[in-house]
């Protein structure tokens, strides 16, 4: 392992979730990799969007909860830039282990990377209010 991949191990910390015997190789990705880079990166995420929603001009801070969370899903599912964007932040912290392990089922991960992603910005919807 070279030293990069040692330094984002160490600033990423242990897994999130459950790893059992059972547990799918995407699941054990999902908690061991995914969950750790979203926990480490969600100050980013959250200015992302912030930067996102100023960009588009949108009436986002003006809606009601539940049309924000709409807001959160289209942007997230909808705006292939942004999503591209949100999943580049997030593989930037593989390791090239993890790196090649993505490639082999990317389609799968990339649904549950943005899925997570789309929970922790609704999950934080309050933190998203017009800058001052």
């Amino acid at each position: 392992m070279n030293n990069r991949d040692t330094g984002l191990l160490a600033l990423r910390g242990e897994a999130i979730g459950e790893i059992l015997p059972q547990s799918g190789k995407e699941e054990i990705f999902q908690n061991k990799t995914l969950r750790p880079i979203l926990k480490l990166q969600n100050d980013i995420f959250i200015e992302s969007f912030i930067n996102y929603v100023n960009k588009s001009k949108s009436d986002f801070y003006s809606l009601s909860t539940e049309k924000k969370m709409h807001f959160i899903d289209n942007a997230v599912h909808k705006d292939i830039k942004f999503r591209n964007a949100l999943k580049g932040m997030v593989m930037a912290m593989f390791t090239i282990e993890e790196f090649r392990e993505y490639i082999l089922n990317s389609s799968n991960l990339n649904k549950r990377m943005m899925n997570l992603v789309i929970e922790r910005l609704k999950d934080q919807v309050q933190l998203l209010a017009k800058p001052a």
